[in-house]
């Protein structure tokens, strides 16, 4: 009888069975598509230079014309202080995920034909974990991955090497 009125509780609650109303996830795994060649997706291509510097790493987007250029500039500045990150992608699947700003703080400066965003931090910890992402982006981008820099999840530019 308390276990009937127990179940009668929780289900009026919501919480029936054993995972208690959470929702569950499907057994496909997702797939992040290749954002750079979605329809209606439009995101400036550039050349990305990335390397180590005292305290973390620099990052620099070119564009090859000045409006490619201005729209990447113009993301940049609808979301100062935003958090960025670089996701490694192959055949339209994230392979990795560098969160810069969970190790440091990270600027983002305009250039002429693009912009530059640098990442670093006081911690000598943060400091190596913030050169071991540059270190693996840098190696991921060699064979051919794409990369794609992303403010708040936001894709801003993508380098197709």
């Amino acid at each position: 009888m308390k276990t009937m009125m127990t179940n009668e509780r929780m289900s009026s609650m919501g919480m029936t069975g054993p995972m208690m109303g959470m929702p569950m996830m499907g057994r496909m795994p997702m797939m992040m598509p290749d954002m750079s060649t979605m329809p209606g997706m439009m995101m400036p291509r550039c050349t990305m230079k990335m390397e180590k510097c005292a305290g973390g790493m620099m990052m620099t987007c070119a564009c090859d014309d000045k409006t490619a250029a201005m729209m990447l500039q113009n993301l940049c500045n609808m979301m100062p202080g935003s958090m960025i990150s670089c996701c490694m992608m192959m055949n339209g699947m994230c392979f990795c995920c560098c969160n810069m700003g969970m190790m440091g703080m990270c600027k983002m400066e305009m250039t002429e034909m693009g912009c530059m965003m640098m990442c670093t931090s006081g911690d000598k910890s943060c400091e190596k974990m913030i050169q071991a992402c540059c270190d693996c982006m840098n190696t991921m981008m060699m064979p051919g991955m794409t990369c794609c820099m992303m403010m708040n999840s936001m894709p801003v530019c993508c380098c197709v090497c």
